[in-house]
């Protein structure tokens, strides 16, 4: 028996406020589409967390930006949603070689 994975809530600051709960709730959400289905949502999000550290980041640089912890907060959202996103990428592929290595 498997029990679904369930992130912490997200604690709601700024402009970058959870984006990192949708990703950790990617995987409890989504548990009956297929593995494909869950890796292609991760990945959209995974952009859009990136996107939206873009676009803070460039309101820093010219100044718009009126708190610059939002875009702190953001960007280290986005470097952990990435890293998350390579181990996972990494384990598959581990997980693929695996069984390619499986005598019939």
């Amino acid at each position: 028996m498997t029990l679904p994975l369930s992130g912490i809530p997200p604690v709601g600051i700024g402009a970058a406020s959870g984006v990192a709960g949708s990703l950790r709730g990617t995987v409890a959400t989504e548990a009956t589409d297929g593995f494909a289905a869950v890796l292609a949502s991760t990945f959209d999000k995974l952009q859009a967390t990136q996107s939206v550290t873009a676009e803070l980041g460039v309101q820093a640089a010219t100044g718009d930006l009126k708190d610059v912890h939002d875009y702190m907060i953001a960007s280290a959202e986005s470097g952990v949603a990435t890293e998350m996103v390579v181990t996972i990428k990494n384990q598959a592929v581990a997980a693929f070689t695996e069984i390619m290595r499986m005598q019939i």
